[in-house]
């Protein structure tokens, strides 16, 4: 016998149903046949409310919106083009390809969908894509006025893309990417940017400013890095959708005016996004280069990269300016851990010294450590760690990082009172 749960469970694991079935269930047509022509007080087509041509393709026609900025046009403060080197970046991504490629190899690319699950039922409706051509930076949105239009949409989309041969994306390894090579294999036609570089920024953008802002949202990077806040055309994300399927439903295109407008600055804001942060990298003591946070998290960065004397210098010009008490001694912690790696053991020991006077207990473990190992100094060593037990047992601290310490403070203690009898 099935109870309730039961059916829920089974109908939960259902897959989920196609774009076609739920406009269906919704009352809304697949196909264009059945639609009224346009009435004297206004169906809104597409085509009159935006620019555009209908593109022929092997596939069928979509509508295409075309517009074109300036190569010395500048998104908020940051240019759109690409000038800096990519040599740091492309260290970054593990990709060698990045840097050797010439601006005019990157195809910029934004989707906006029938939903945020991915899968065989989401439809990318409207896909941005620009890159740089004749001197200009060319954006072409493809919308689909009809989901049979689909194909069409990937075919054109394809053509637009081919001479590239890298993306610059915002999440999109995780998102746009795979939801479109889904829908190039359902339609049977070749995945064109299949083999190409994959500039994610999503990543970047968390590495350089998740200490600094609340938000590594695409639109709050514009408004808060680019210093370029959107007109009042914009439209929130997740109400996307759901202008589409009003759209499908009664024809007005009207409201599709507002996607059009966001997905276009999504598309400028990746292209400002990239030049600003290329610059960022390439030159990491520019004065420009003014918030704490940014220059520790550069920092943080080249470490991770290896380049250790660049990151000790920028960990230092941080630690220079204004920071919070936490951050400040979580940025002295690394400079210490890296100057030891350095072999700088005189700066390592300058500030372990200045931490342990603030009560930091892992720069008692350091200088004893250091005293135990580094000159075998076993007196020197006993009084390091001894001080760290005492501070460790007035301290307030969580039961897990008293243990920590607890465990390793005591066996230190036991292994140097033995050198100290011998």
């Amino acid at each position: 016998m099935h109870t309730k749960e039961n059916t829920a469970e089974k109908d939960y694991n259902l897959p989920m149903p196609s774009l076609a079935d739920r406009l269906k269930s919704l009352g809304v047509q697949i196909g264009t046949s059945h639609l009224p022509p346009p009435k004297a007080d206004g169906l809104y087509q597409i085509d009159s409310v935006l620019s555009g041509t209908v593109f022929p393709t092997r596939a069928g026609e979509t509508f295409v919106h075309e517009e074109r900025f300036a190569a010395d046009y500048r998104h908020g403060h940051a240019p759109i083009k690409l000038s800096a080197s990519l040599d740091v970046m492309s260290a970054w991504a593990r990709d060698p390809r990045l840097n050797d490629l010439p601006v005019e190899s990157f195809a910029f690319l934004d989707t906006e969908t029938s939903g945020l699950s991915g899968g065989t039922g989401t439809y990318a409706f409207l896909v941005g894509a620009a890159r740089f051509m004749d001197g200009e930076f060319v954006l072409q949105q493809f919308f689909m006025r009809d989901p049979s239009e689909e194909p069409a949409l990937l075919e054109a989309l394809a053509g637009f893309l081919a001479p590239c041969q890298a993306l610059v994306t915002f999440n999109g390894k995780s998102f746009d990417a795979p939801l479109l090579k889904t829908r190039y294999i359902l339609h049977q036609i070749p995945v064109p940017f299949k083999d190409y570089a994959h500039l994610d920024l999503l990543p970047l953008a968390r590495r350089l400013w998740r200490a600094r802002l609340e938000s590594r949202a695409l639109k709050y990077l514009e408004e808060n890095i680019l210093l370029a806040p959107r007109s009042i055309e914009e439209v929130p994300g997740y109400e996307i959708p759901y202008i589409y399927f009003d759209y499908l439903r009664d024809g007005d295109a009207r409201p599709m005016k507002g996607v059009f407008y966001h997905n276009a600055m999504d598309v400028v804001a990746m292209a400002a996004l990239l030049s600003h942060t290329a610059t960022m990298l390439a030159d990491p003591f520019h004065e420009d280069i003014q918030h704490a946070l940014d220059v520790i998290a550069l920092a943080k960065l080249y470490e991770d990269l290896g380049q250790w004397d660049t990151a000790a210098r920028l960990f230092e010009r941080g630690l220079e300016k204004a920071l919070s008490e936490e951050n400040f001694w979580e940025a002295t912690r690394r400079l210490s851990v890296l100057q030891k790696r350095r072999g700088d053991f005189g700066e390592a020991v300058r500030l372990w010294e200045q931490a342990a006077s603030e009560g930091h207990i892992y720069a008692y473990v350091e200088l004893a450590k250091y005293y135990e190992h580094k000159t075998r100094d076993v007196k020197s060593a006993l009084q390091w760690t001894g001080s760290a037990l005492k501070k460790m047992e007035r301290a307030d601290l969580p039961a897990y990082i008293r243990k920590h310490w607890q465990d390793e403070l005591t066996h230190r203690m036991e292994r140097l009172e033995k050198k100290s009898a011998k």
